[in-house]
């Protein structure tokens, strides 16, 4: 398209000005009205959603300490998780005796330093909720996880479970959470 061709075409764009806050909550358009009205209950993201919920609970308790709350941490830690959910590669998933093993490749830096910090503690609660056993060692920037039970009947779960079934799997991501928003530290994040 040659430069008399563009101008034609913008010259035929209509430009509409979208009002402003001030103008909106003039004319009684403000978020308040818009929440009220709204049919949708998702905030928008999983991140921002559980940021808000926590900020909800932590509205609801008169004890809230807000000299300790620390919605920063829970922020950067739910970044980790949103890497470690989809800015990996799994490379395979074998079956092994009792279990499964796991190679896990992170697509960019952050997303091993994120994959470090949540299995450096996924280990440890994933046995205190299930008994299972899992391992993590590191070589060359790929992960290799193994996650065995001691349950024979549990054996096929593991394996269908897989490497982001096995970091979902329990309800300690919850209170490990609300931990952080209250400005405890379960572990380093």
């Amino acid at each position: 398209m040659n430069l008399r061709n563009l101008v034609a075409l913008f010259s035929t764009l209509t430009i509409t000005v979208l009002p402003t806050y001030t103008a909106m909550a003039a004319t009684g358009m403000d978020h308040q009205a818009h929440a009220m009205a709204s049919p949708l209950t998702e905030p928008g993201n999983d991140a921002f959603g559980t940021i808000q919920e926590a900020i909800r609970a932590l509205e609801a308790d008169p004890d809230t300490d807000w000299s300790k709350v620390n919605l920063e941490a829970l922020r950067e830690h739910l970044v980790d998780m949103q890497n470690m959910t989809v800015n990996v590669t799994v490379l395979s998933q074998t079956p092994i005796k009792d279990g499964v093993a796991i190679r896990v490749s992170p697509n960019d830096l952050k997303t091993a330093a994120s994959l470090a910090r949540v299995l450096a503690a996924h280990p440890a609660m994933l046995q205190m909720e299930t008994g299972w056993q899992m391992t993590v060692a590191t070589k060359n920037g790929v992960y290799y996880l193994t996650v065995t039970t001691p349950n024979p009947s549990e054996i096929d779960k593991v394996r269908g479970l897989g490497y982001i079934g096995i970091l979902a799997t329990g309800a300690h991501h919850q209170a490990h959470h609300w931990a952080m928003a209250e400005g405890q530290n379960p572990h380093h994040h």
